[in-house]
Formats: C-alpha cells, sequence, structure tokens
C-alpha cells in the first residue's frame, strides 16, 4: 500500500456509483509536517498518515475529530464551538457509501447550526481551526465545549494517544495551551 497519497473520493462520484478517484496530482506539504501529499478535491473525505497513524481527513487534507461530548448522530457543538471545530461539511446532505481506505460506516446528521455534516460510525466529524495545514492533529487532546477532541481511525474510532515528536505534527503540546 501507497503511504505517499492520501486516498479520497467524490461525494458526487459517490451519489452515481460511477468512480472512485485516487489522488493523481500532488502538492508539497509544509516544512514540519507529517502528511503525506494529497490534492483537494472538494466534497471529498480520505485517510492520511500524521503522527497518531493513519487518521480520516478532510478534502483539504486536514485532520478529522470527533467530540466525546456529542453522541451518534447529535452534535452538541455551538456556535462558538464551531468556530474552532468546523463541522466536516456533507456536499448535498448525503454521504459516500464507500471510500477507499475507509472502514467506518459513513453518514450525516444535522449541526446545531442546521448545517448537514458527515459522520463516522454515527459520530459528528470535524476539524481544528488551529491545523492549518494537511497532517497536523493540534488539537488532539483538548478539552474545550463539553468533552474531549480525538482525532478519529479510519474505522470511525476516536485515536486517544498523544501525538509522537518525531512525527513532525508541528508541535507535541497534546493540544493544551490553546486557552479552551
Amino acid at each position: 500500500m501507497n503511504h505517499a497519497r492520501s486516498v479520497l473520493i467524490t461525494l458526487p462520484a459517490a451519489l452515481l456509483g460511477v468512480a472512485l478517484v485516487s489522488c493523481g496530482g500532488t502538492t508539497s506539504p509544509p516544512a514540519g509536517s507529517a502528511s503525506p501529499s494529497t490534492t483537494a478535491v472538494a466534497g471529498a473525505l480520505g485517510t492520511a498518515q500524521t503522527a497518531l497513524g493513519r487518521v480520516l481527513v478532510d478534502h483539504r487534507g486536514r485532520t478529522v475529530y470527533v467530540l466525546t461530548a456529542d453522541s451518534p448522530a447529535h452534535s452538541t457543538c455551538n456556535a462558538a464551538c464551531l468556530v474552532v471545530w468546523p463541522p466536516v461539511a456533507a456536499p448535498g446532505g448525503t454521504a459516500p457509501a464507500a471510500v477507499p481506505g475507509v472502514a467506518a460506516k459513513l453518514g450525516v446528521t444535522r449541526g446545531t447550526g442546521g448545517a448537514t455534516m458527515l459522520t463516522a460510525a454515527g459520530w459528528p466529524l470535524y476539524t481544528f481551526a488551529k491545523d492549518t495545514a494537511a497532517g497536523q492533529v493540534h488539537g488532539q487532546g483538548i478539552q474545550a465545549f463539553g468533552g474531549t477532541w480525538y482525532v478519529v481511525d479510519p474505522s470511525g474510532r476516536p485515536v486517544k494517544a498523544a501525538p509522537t515528536t518525531s512525527g513532525g505534527d508541528g508541535g507535541s503540546d497534546g493540544g493544551g495551551g490553546y486557552g479552551y
């Protein structure tokens, strides 16, 4: 398996059942990033190797998180929370039936702001505003908005480990120090 590329699928292609797309072009990750090269395709979800292992990423290659205060198909993230933890959008209000490399059942739910967001294994998915480049995991372990934030593995389970310092995620503070 080639870990040098993230596997992505466009949601419209999944809806039509026509094509699965793997990355064709690449961009160079910023210095200190643990992310592989990715191609940002609007409306896509995939996986990438990070300092916490292989995790779910959004269409920009940004790490995906879950909040322990949420429950399956129910987001508790309010307007202030959504500024820091943007939901992973479900374009067209639907989820792909399957994504290469992702074992979790994908679905959708409505967030507290009314927007449709993707779920993995039922849990609402978010990115972290302080992850400014693909592969960063700065949100890992942050306790805020009623729970703890964890990255998500391809099976849909939260990864509760701390980032490795050799992974080059841009910081090994485990998410502390952000003042949330």
